[in-house]
């Protein structure tokens, strides 16, 4: 499989993630009364707020397009920069959370599929331009005919 759809993959596994970890966190009693006065965790909700939750949401949804348009070299580099930026930030959601095996489990879960992106975007095959494979990309295995497989 192309380095460029497990990264796709990857990333949009994540987004499903943050989805259903935000969906099922509606569950957690007290949450919802929460929302409805103006806090989450121990955060007022306002523009701000609501602004960076889009952004800390908007970088990995954007990688899934990224990770299958970018030139390889600035695809590889893009994955490794932001995949090593978002565990911390993965991390950082259990701060506070009195629910340890719901939070310890999908932060493990999304830090293994950072961990996946990481290793696959830092073991991306490298080839160098000659002639005979000028028409393939740099994750593209070259072109086979029937009569050489």
């Amino acid at each position: 499989m192309p380095v460029r759809a497990k990264l796709a993959a990857a990333w949009t596994s994540l987004m499903f993630l943050y989805i259903y970890v935000d969906y099922f966190q509606l569950f957690k009693p007290g949450y919802v009364d929460d929302i409805l006065v103006g806090r989450v965790a121990q955060y007022d909700i306002s523009q701000t707020f609501v602004v960076i939750g889009i952004t800390i949401v908007a970088i990995p949804s954007l990688m899934v397009l990224l990770s299958t348009t970018l030139p390889a070299r600035v695809d590889r580099a893009t994955n490794l920069v932001v995949a090593t930026l978002y565990i911390p930030v993965s991390v950082y959601n259990a701060e506070g959370e009195s629910w340890t095996w719901f939070y310890g489990l999908t932060i493990g879960l999304e830090v293994l599929l950072l961990a996946f992106i990481l290793r696959n975007a830092w073991t991306w095959p490298r080839r160098t331009a000659s002639p005979a494979t000028l028409a393939t990309g740099l994750d593209d295995e070259p072109h086979v005919t029937p009569q050489q497989a």
